[in-house]
């Protein structure tokens, strides 16, 4: 069993990794606030994403650019740069044949797929904005209220819906208005509907390349869908200038040692702004891009693991959660760790903190398999920020949000013993389709994340940022404290680790703070041991590991952050019920409201059977 702890690794050099500039310039104002921004300026970059397809087909046009398997034991499909630009050009002149004014769009209601790759850059050359949304929208039946809101939204020209037969129920009970379907196979549809194929042999003309050369920067190029955890989602306005700008900062800090040029692997939805850079990362690099199929959950995560074993990839991302259950299985899989840190240089998480146990997991495995250190870093932003605007990018240990890139400055105003996250920079949206937003933006123009860090050393702002939490998830006792629920539940699940693989965290107008959990069965056999033979030993031995993790996090905590009672849940978080964004991450809000029944039982009194941990006082 590996020990889940900074040992010896810590002083292994990391793998072939060139680490940029990352020294900052500090403003520091009279009222504590202040600006950090990267000494290093933004290299130039081309604000035309379509010029950029054009220009890797003519100096690569044979080498992959995308590759797909239409099912896991099928073989990879695989577009090259060249085709990519052929298939791209004949959508794009389709889209300008249909004259479609700038307010409407093209809405895509598919997985990530060369198709939807193809439709995306095509919609980009007619200077026409994509909206790609979750294929849940669509999938989930019900009365469509997600997918009827967007639609509301963003006035789709085109709907472009890959496979007909997964998505009929939808395109036959949801009214589009006079949008063009665009699918695979028209004759499975009770309504008017185009082919793909017949988009695809459209005749191209010049119209394409002028196109092309007059696209506006500024002009909105997708409509990016904000995960809507707390309301009804919100389309953000993504334009060429900010994609571009975004993707210039990830190859400045991380391109030499992730390689993108080479072979890159990723599940992440493309309706999701960390899946897009990839896809579109790769594309500005001259890489080929694998669609894995799989993902970090149960039944999936297979494909995943066989398709890591078959490239070895030199660049990786995932979220924490899938950052989970790849340690298991790399532990447990001699011929996967072989595979993967003989070819992985960086790894990068995103959508959630990963927490520092995982971290140093990841590197003591390294470590025995190649006897190097990998590149593990973050890349912190949001939808409004394009992608990650913030990352580690520079040698440290400590798991965080680390630093700007260049080009962005980060605003750091005071709250208490943190401070709120303000970013300002060409990758910063303009705001959301049909909203003013002005409240989205402070009175210097810097955007709002809602988010707060802490310096690692706030003697030392080289050493980086740490998230401390959301605005938005903060709640209060009903003794009038506040519970900041995000770092409450970071820390958490980094003292309970490697048992617990996520939680929710309750309290809102409660005495105290108490947690639903999930855990990690891996985790739980390490603890349990190979003697625990029978179910009863194995949740003994997990009781009591909890309780005396759990007492020792508490030790000294004031009511706002000490846990209570803690009880585990059973039922797996439902992507359906949008407990789970596609990314991966708990919509924590949505699914402590689909779990009420267990948070009355958390707090009962005296404390319910199923509760597996509660302080006397409480336990009345």
């Amino acid at each position: 069993m590996i020990e889940h702890a900074l040992t010896q690794a810590a002083q292994v050099p990391f793998r072939r990794t060139y680490f940029p500039s990352a020294r900052m310039d500090v403003e520091r104002r009279s009222d504590g606030t202040l600006i950090v921004r990267a000494a290093t300026e933004l290299q130039a970059f081309v604000p035309n994403i379509p010029a950029e397809l054009a220009s890797w087909a003519r100096r690569i046009p044979e080498q992959t650019y995308l590759a797909q398997r239409p099912t896991a034991a099928a073989p990879w499909i695989r577009h090259t740069y060249a085709a990519t630009k052929r298939d791209v050009d004949a959508v794009a002149q389709w889209l300008l044949d249909l004259e479609i004014v700038p307010e409407r769009s093209v809405l895509v209601l598919s997985g990530n797929s060369i198709a939807h790759a193809i439709v995306k850059y095509g919609a980009m050359s007619a200077r026409i904005a994509l909206c790609p949304v979750s294929v849940n929208y669509a999938l989930m039946g019900g009365d469509y209220g997600r997918l009827k809101h967007v639609i509301r939204l963003v006035r789709p020209a085109v709907v472009f819906a890959e496979q007909a037969a997964l998505y009929r129920a939808a395109l036959e009970n949801v009214d589009f208005g006079d949008a063009v379907i665009v699918t695979d196979d028209p004759k499975l549809l009770r309504r008017p509907a185009v082919a793909l194929s017949e988009v695809l042999a459209t005749r191209v003309t010049d119209a394409v390349t002028t196109s092309i050369e007059a696209i506006d920067p500024d002009a909105p190029a997708a409509y990016m869908m904000t995960s809507g955890s707390t309301s009804l989602p919100k389309a953000v306005i993504q334009t060429q200038r900010m994609i571009a700008a975004n993707l210039a900062q990830g190859r400045q800090v991380f391109g030499q040692t992730a390689g993108w040029h080479e072979t890159m692997l990723d599940w992440l939805p493309w309706n999701h702004v960390s899946g897009a850079f990839t896809k579109m990362g790769v594309l500005t690099s001259g890489g080929t891009l694998y669609i894995d199929g799989g993902r970090p959950m149960p039944g999936k995560f297979e494909e995943s693991i066989a398709n890591l074993k078959e490239l070895a990839p030199s660049f990786y991302v995932n979220v924490p959660i899938g950052y989970a259950m790849l340690a298991d299985a790399l532990e447990s899989d001699a011929e996967l760790r072989e595979r993967f840190f003989g070819g992985v240089r960086l790894a990068l998480y995103g959508g959630a903190g990963l927490p520092q146990a995982l971290y140093d997991r990841f590197q003591e495995l390294a470590v025995r398999t190649i006897g190097e250190r990998i590149f593990f870093t973050t890349g912190y932003g949001a939808t409004e920020t394009t992608s990650g605007c913030m990352s580690i990018y520079f040698p440290t240990e400590q798991v965080g949000i680390g630093l700007p890139m260049p080009g962005v400055e980060v605003k750091l105003v005071p709250i208490a013993s943190r401070y709120e996250v303000r970013m300002r920079g060409p990758m910063i949206t303009p705001g959301y389709l049909g909203v003013a937003g002005r409240e989205m933006f402070d009175e210097e123009g810097f955007y709002r994340s809602g988010d707060t860090a802490q310096f690692h050393d706030d003697n030392d702002v080289q050493e980086g940022l740490k998230f401390a939490g959301r605005l938005a998830e903060e709640f209060k006792l009903s003794n009038g404290t506040w519970v900041s629920a995000g770092a409450l539940r970071a820390r958490l699940l980094e003292a309970c680790a490697p048992v617990l693989s996520d939680a929710l965290i309750c309290g809102e107008h409660r005495a105290y703070v108490a947690v639903l959990a999930w855990t990690s069965d891996a985790g739980c056999r390490s603890i349990a041991g190979a003697d625990a033979q029978s179910p009863v030993e194995v949740q003994s031995a997990i009781a009591t590991f909890l309780a005396q993790r759990l007492a020792t996090f508490n030790a000294g905590r004031g009511s706002s952050a000490k846990i209570q009672r803690l009880r585990l849940l059973i039922e797996p978080p439902s992507i359906d019920a949008h407990e789970v964004s596609d990314k991966g991450t708990i919509n924590q809000r949505v699914a402590l409201e689909r779990r009420s029944q267990d948070v009355e039982q958390l707090y009962a009194d005296p404390p319910s059977a199923g509760t597996l941990y509660a302080l006397e006082s409480n336990a009345t």
